[in-house]
């Protein structure tokens, strides 16, 4: 067994074992993989090997370099990272969703973008429910007016809302911020909004706190040491 198949497996026994003792199914918490700097051999290796399908990349230009040498096997890729709207076409190439919607401006032009390709991209919007002006994302007062914009765009689907937690070694700090994001989701969901009702999905938790994200609600976390180690 690989490394990377056993540091999977061990992440997968964490998932479990959180969403057990939060009553929950297993299968309704999602495991992204996040890639950022490891290379295509190393991601397909672990794909096949695992059947896992999901992969999260921050880069656009290791998105743009890693896809073709995926192309044959299953997986669907994310794009997780800031996105600037000059790098908005190079993602849609070859991403199915982006995670970081934070702006109208965004969003109007992921839109476009969509439009011109003759598709339609999922889409979450990322709320800073930290505080931490480190990290991107929409104020969570201003995230029902985001996804209101979002859910109005004919080439957008706005799947829910994601969120980096809280930089803290506090875990009710931690556990605070995806609070947060989980009474933006249902506010929005509950909103009556065109395009909101079925934004139910949360991403957030990562290789340090996914226990504290799936007892506030993850649908999904997104996964990189825990499974590949430390990276540079």
């Amino acid at each position: 067994m690989s490394d990377d198949v056993a540091g999977l497996a061990r992440v997968r026994e964490r998932i479990d074992a959180a969403a057990l003792a939060n009553g929950r199914a297993a299968v309704d918490v999602q495991l992204l993989l996040a890639v950022k700097t490891v290379d295509a051999t190393r991601i397909r290796a672990l794909l096949e090997a695992s059947g896992t399908t999901l992969i999260g990349q921050n880069r656009a230009q290791e998105l743009a370099t890693t896809e073709p040498d995926l192309v044959g096997v299953a997986h669907s890729s994310h794009f997780i990272g800031h996105l600037q709207s000059n790098k908005v076409n190079a993602v849609l190439r070859w991403a199915d969703c982006v995670q970081s919607v934070d702006s109208t401006r965004l969003a109007e032009r992921l839109d476009r973008a969509a439009a011109a390709r003759g598709r339609d991209l999922d889409v979450f919007v990322q709320v800073n429910t930290s505080g931490e002006p480190t990290k991107a994302g929409v104020h969570p007062d201003e995230a029902t007016d985001l996804a209101a914009v979002v859910g109005g765009l004919e080439h957008l689907r706005l799947r829910g809302f994601m969120t980096i937690g809280a930089n803290s070694p506090e875990t009710a700090r931690v556990r605070a911020s995806y609070d947060a994001l989980a009474r933006v989701r249902d506010q929005v969901s509950s909103s009556g909004l065109p395009g909101t009702a079925a934004a139910r999905e949360l991403s957030m938790g990562m290789s340090r706190d996914l226990e504290v994200a799936i007892a506030a609600g993850a649908t999904m976390v997104r996964v990189g040491t825990g499974v590949f180690g430390a990276r540079g």
